[in-house]
Formats: structure tokens, C-alpha cells, sequence
């Protein structure tokens, strides 16, 4: 038996439990949802108005003095240490969205001028749909002959790969199951058949540890308010394998990306480094927010995050089947370390109402259709009486069936 008591002597023992003091938390909240949102630096409220302190004094200077201009960059710097990625190789910008855009063009221009008779963009039938979405307006807008092939996971990968594809864009982790790809080996299947990948580490980027370049990955994008923390709707991630930086530059070709900006020049020339993947002007408030969550990652090391959210998802699990085994709950995500990111899922009829329940009794998870139950595991604030009580207040709803409640039934706008 797990008891309170133990997750007391564990929290005591963990080397990370300072780091919960440099972000903001609600009194007796327990918030599991920090793979969708992560929680506010305690340094992100003086820093806005620090930035905001900029503008009002230093106006159009602060691009040179405080170097708004080289901000992209500095923090793709700061976020590179995080992924295996060298110096230069990774720009903040944008959304997860446009940035997927940016590498897919580039990654099929490449194949195109390789292997022109490859059409097929592999993609997961369980992706987070903005991925797919992407892919199809991308193969709408080029009209060139591409098709999107979905696979249900891993086990699928192979028998795809042996039809003529360019480019295969996979999620690090599944937003659903927490399903983690061996980056690695997939690279290797990947490359095999001379196709490129781009992956997506929006839920795994500051939760799980990963090398980029010693997998020899080709491109990645990914959320920066996540895991790192950076503010709702903070500006993305995208990494380019040097190897791929001058072979194509992305088709939105805003002056941000010219090799000589301020030339004003008639046309297009992109720059020779990762910045030819920017395009317009960007939110610098917003941008600067994320250093502040970087900074709290850059105190620890990938490694020991990683060491903590297996000790905490392995703990949520055991204490869901040690206290709620009669309720219903599947669990969805692999119990293998191997295999798992760094939330926990669990398939449930009454999912939606159940999460519902949860909220109201200060335990933030989130619901994913179809009737999942999702818990974020964020090791740099979330401790092990966190879980504890967690898994306790789902015990008291499923016996009390205070998900039952019919106000639960009424879906808001985000689900």
C-alpha cells in the first residue's frame, strides 16, 4: 500500500522541490493540466513590465538596445539546450501551426528536387488534427499530386514506408495516450527508405529528455506554453538540421527572414542561418515572456526532469489502481518508461463529467474526446502529495457520484 505519509518522505527527498517556488499556484490547487497551459513564472509579471518599461523609454531603440531584433534567436538558443540542439539551429516564432508549414514546404521542396515521383506525406490517424489539417491544405495548395497517408502508430510505420514517400510528420508524444516514439529508431526506419521527418514535440519538449542531432532528426517545431511554460498562446519552436538550413528556405518569405532586412530590397533573398524560417514582425511582450520559464529549466537538466515524471506518472497510475480499480477507469498510456511521455490517460464513459467534477474540487485536469481523462505530469511544480491528493479527491467523486451532477453535462466553449 502507497500511503500519504510516503509521498510526505518523498517530496522531502526530491532535489527539484525547490523549484515550485519560482512559479504561481492557486491555494489548494492541483493542477494536472499543465501540458495544455503550464503555470505562470513568478518572474513573468515584473518581466512584462519590464519589457513594457522598454517601449515607454527607450521607443524604437530598444530594438538595438535592449535586442528585441536578436530575441528569436537568443531563446531558440536557451530551448536548443533542452533538445540537442546546437547553437543557431533553433528560432522561436509564430504557432506550432505555421511552423509546421514552414518545414513541410521545406522538407517536400527537398524530396521534390531528389526524388520527384514521391508523394506521400505520412502523418498519424491519433495526431493532435492541426497537424493533419496542415498537410491537407498544404497538398491542396501546391496541387502537385501529394497525398496524406495516416497510420495508427509505431506497428504501422513500416509497411508505409515502403510506398513512395517524401516526408513523415509524427508527434515525439501522442497528446492523447502519452505514447512516446523512440526518436532514435524511428529516424533510423525513417531514413532507411531515404524520407525526412518532422517531428512535433509539443508534448514533449521540457518533459522529456531528447537529442535532435544525435538522433539525426530533420526538423521539429513545437509549443512553447506548455511544458516550457511561456504564456497562453507564447510563440512556437522550430529546430533545423544544419544539414537542411541552406537547401531551401520557407515559403512565407516575410522580411524578418532576409539575409539583409533593412536593405529594403525589391526582392526576396533569405538569410544564410536559421532565420530565414521568420517572417514578420514579431510579439516581443509575448516572446519575452518565455525566457522566464526557460530560465527555471536551465537550473536543472533534462535528465533529472525526466527522472521525476516517471517516479510521478508511475506513482499516479499505481495509486488509481490501488484506490479507484472498481470505478471503470481504463488506462490508455503504456506503462512501459520507454513508451510513455509525461501525462497520464485514462478512458472513461463519463469522462467529461468526471473531469468537471474534478475541477470543482481544485484537481485542473482535461478531457479529450473520445472519453479520456488526461493528468499533465509538470515535475518542476508538481510534487508527490500532489498526486496523492489528485488520485484521492477522484476517489471521493466516483463515491460519492458527484459526477452525476447535471451542470457537469453542460460543455463550455474549451472542453
Amino acid at each position: 500500500m502507497i500511503t500519504h505519509e510516503q509521498c510526505r518522505y518523498w517530496d522531502e527527498e526530491d532535489e527539484l522541490k525547490h523549484l515550485k517556488d519560482e512559479f504561481v499556484l492557486p491555494e489548494g490547487v492541483v493542477y494536472l493540466d499543465g501540458n495544455s497551459l503550464g503555470a505562470r513564472p513568478k518572474k513573468s509579471l515584473a518581466y512584462a513590465q519590464h519589457i513594457i518599461q522598454q517601449w515607454g523609454e527607450d521607443l524604437i531603440n530598444s530594438w538595438n538596445k535592449a535586442d528585441w531584433w536578436g530575441l528569436p534567436i537568443r531563446l531558440g538558443d536557451k530551448v536548443g539546450q533542452l533538445i540537442g540542439a546546437n547553437a543557431g539551429e533553433t528560432i522561436i516564432s509564430d504557432s506550432t501551426t505555421l511552423n509546421l508549414f514552414k518545414v513541410l514546404s521545406a522538407a517536400v521542396k527537398i524530396q521534390a528536387e531528389k526524388y520527384p515521383d514521391r508523394k506521400v506525406i505520412v502523418a498519424e490517424k491519433e495526431v493532435f488534427p492541426t497537424d493533419i489539417y496542415i498537410i491537407e491544405g498544404f497538398i491542396d495548395l501546391i496541387n502537385q499530386g501529394y497525398r496524406i497517408e495516416l497510420i495508427n502508430g509505431a506497428d504501422d510505420l513500416a509497411e508505409v514506408l515502403a510506398s513512395e514517400v517524401a516526408v513523415v510528420v509524427l508527434s515525439h508524444v501522442n497528446y492523447r495516450t502519452g505514447y512516446l516514439y523512440d526518436m532514435t529508431d524511428i529516424n533510423r526506419q525513417i531514413h532507411a527508405t531515404n524520407a525526412l521527418v518532422i517531428w512535433d514535440l509539443c508534448h514533449s519538449v521540457g518533459a522529456v529528455a531528447m537529442d535532435l542531432n544525435q538522433s539525426e532528426s530533420d526538423f521539429a517545431i513545437g509549443c512553447t506554453y506548455k511544458y516550457l511554460n511561456g504564456g497562453p498562446g507564447s510563440p512556437a519552436l522550430l529546430w533545423v538540421n544544419a544539414k537542411h538550413t541552406e537547401k531551401f528556405w520557407q515559403p512565407l518569405s516575410g522580411w524578418w527572414g532576409h539575409k539583409k532586412p533593412f536593405d529594403m530590397a525589391q526582392h526576396y533573398q533569405p538569410a544564410d542561418s536559421i532565420r530565414r524560417y521568420l517572417c514578420g514582425t514579431q510579439p516581443i511582450i509575448s516572446m519575452s515572456l518565455i525566457e522566464c520559464g526557460l530560465d527555471i529549466f536551465l537550473k536543472t537538466s533534462m535528465q533529472k526532469i525526466r527522472a521525476k515524471s516517471l517516479k510521478l506518472t508511475d506513482l499516479f497510475i499505481a495509486l488509481v489502481h490501488q484506490e479507484c480499480a472498481e470505478f471503470g477507469f481504463e488506462l490508455i498510456t503504456p506503462l512501459d518508461h520507454h513508451d510513455r511521455g509525461s501525462h497520464v490517460s485514462y478512458r472513461h464513459a463519463h469522462g467529461y463529467e468526471i473531469i468537471q467534477a474534478l475541477i470543482a474540487r481544485g484537481v485542473i485536469g482535461d478531457y479529450r474526446e473520445p472519453e479520456v481523462l488526461r493528468f499533465g505530469v509538470t515535475p518542476l511544480y508538481l510534487g508527490f502529495e500532489d498526486i496523492w491528493q489528485a488520485v484521492k479527491q477522484l476517489k471521493a467523486i466516483m463515491l460519492h457520484n458527484e459526477w452525476k451532477n447535471e451542470s457537469y453535462l453542460v460543455r463550455a466553449a474549451v472542453t
